[in-house]
């Protein structure tokens, strides 16, 4: 008679692990998870860049790519375009 434990069977008690807050840097780059962090206020484009130390273009290129996904809303003000965390980028950030 041969007798091993089963693969696995040794973790089916433990707790699952919580999520990994750096995983979501490696997914999406530091640049597109810092911007939605940003976003606590509405904030435009050039202001996002300032703080940032960046160009607008490449924030506008972020921004692009995180409106296209839902992660944050935008609304005209004036001549201002101002970026806001959507709920789904609320969760997010909180993440």
């Amino acid at each position: 008679m041969l007798d091993y434990p089963g693969r696995g069977a040794a973790t089916v008690w433990e707790p699952e692990p919580g999520p990994d807050a750096s995983a979501l840097d490696s997914l999406l780059g530091a640049p597109r998870t810092t911007v939605p962090r940003l976003l606590a206020e509405p904030l435009p484009t050039v202001e996002l860049a300032r703080r940032l130390g960046v160009t607008p273009s490449a924030v506008s290129r972020h921004l692009r790519v995180l409106h296209a996904t839902g992660l944050v809303t935008r609304a005209r003000d004036g001549r201002h375009v101002l970026y806001r965390r959507s709920p789904l980028g609320e969760q997010l950030a909180a993440a």
